[in-house]
C-alpha cells in the first residue's frame, strides 16, 4: 500500500459503477484498504455476502451511508423512520463499521417549521443513540448544504449539528465533517474545533466545490483539486481539533460516474495524494 493512502477512504458512491466485487478488486490493484459503503447497493447484493467480501479482501469500511430522514410528523411515517434506521444500525453492526451517517431530512410538506423538524430529529436520536450503541455503532449527523434544507436535511451547519449531537453521549451520536456542505461557513473551524474537543468528529469527507451546479443541484460534487475549496486547509482544521481517522471522498458526479469506474478510482487515490497529503 501506499503510505500516503493508508487513511485514504473511497466511498462507493464516487464510482458507483463499479460493482461491489469490481470495487473490491480495484482497491486491492491500486493498494487502498478502506471503503466507505451506501446501503442500497449493500442490500442488492447482501448485507452478509458484502461483510464476507469485503472482510476477505482486507478492506476496512469506514461508514455506512446512510440513515435518517428523522423529520415526519405523523405516526406512521415516525414508525417507519424508526424501523429503517434500526435496519441501518444493524446492517453497519454487520459490516463492521462504527459509523453510520445521518441525512436528517428536510421539510414534510406543507409545514415551514425548521426548528420543530429539527426537534423531532432530536426526538428520534433519543431512542435510536442507545440501540445503535448497543451494537457498536455511533450516530454521524452530516449537516448538508442550505440550498438542501427543504427537501433533504434541515440541518443545515455544524452548529446546528452539534446542538443536537450534544444532548447524547459522545460516543453515541457526533457528527459528518463534510468539505462540499460546510465550506462556505467562517464558522465552521471553530465548530470542529468545538466537535474535536468533545471526541464528536465521526467521519471526515472530501468533496470539490464546482460551478456550474447542474440542474437538481444533487450530482454536482467535484472531483478533488477541481473546484474551490482547499482541501489541505480543511484537513488542517479536522487535525488540529484531534481527528486522526479515515479521510473518505464521497463524489455525486454524472461526468465521472459516465467514465470507467476503476480509473475514477486510480484519479482520485491520485487527486487525494496531490491535494489532501
Amino acid at each position: 500500500m501506499n503510505p500516503g493512502l493508508a487513511r485514504f477512504s473511497v466511498n462507493q458512491m464516487t464510482v458507483k459503477q463499479l460493482s461491489l466485487p469490481e470495487l473490491a478488486d480495484a482497491c486491492a490493484r491500486l493498494g487502498i484498504g478502506n471503503v466507505g459503503l451506501w446501503r442500497e447497493p449493500v442490500r442488492a447484493y447482501g448485507v452478509e455476502a458484502t461483510a464476507k467480501l469485503v472482510r476477505d479482501a482486507g478492506l476496512t469500511v469506514t461508514t455506512l451511508c446512510r440513515g435518517g430522514f428523522l423529520t415526519a410528523t405523523g405516526p406512521a411515517e415516525r414508525a417507519g423512520a424508526l424501523a429503517d434506521n434500526r435496519a441501518a444500525i444493524e446492517e453497519a453492526a454487520a459490516l463492521g463499521t462504527d459509523t453510520l451517517v445521518l441525512v436528517s431530512g428536510g421539510l414534510p410538506a406543507p409545514s415551514k417549521d425548521l426548528r420543530g423538524a429539527r426537534e423531532r430529529i432530536a426526538d428520534v436520536l433519543a431512542v435510536l443513540a442507545p440501540y445503535a450503541a448497543e451494537r457498536g455503532v455511533r450516530l454521524a449527523i452530516e449537516p448538508l448544504h442550505p440550498m438542501y434544507a427543504a427537501d433533504r436535511c434541515v440541518v443545515s451547519t455544524l452548529t446546528q449539528a452539534l446542538d443536537l449531537a450534544e444532548r447524547f453521549p459522545a460516543d453515541q451520536v457526533g457528527v459528518t465533517v463534510d468539505t462540499y456542505h460546510i465550506w462556505w461557513d467562517d464558522q465552521a473551524p471553530a465548530q470542529i474545533a468545538r466537535a474535536g474537543a468533545a471526541g464528536r468528529i465521526h467521519t471526515f469527507q472530501l468533496a470539490d466545490w464546482t460551478t456550474p451546479l447542474p440542474e437538481g443541484v444533487l450530482n454536482g460534487r467535484g472531483q478533488i483539486g477541481d473546484g474551490a475549496i482547499d482541501m489541505r486547509e480543511w484537513k488542517g482544521y479536522v487535525e488540529s481539533a484531534g481527528y486522526t481517522g479515515p479521510i473518505e471522498v464521497e463524489l455525486f458526479n454524472e461526468e465521472l460516474w459516465a467514465r470507467d469506474g476503476r480509473e475514477v478510482l486510480a484519479e482520485t487515490a491520485e487527486r487525494f495524494l496531490a491535494h489532501v497529503i
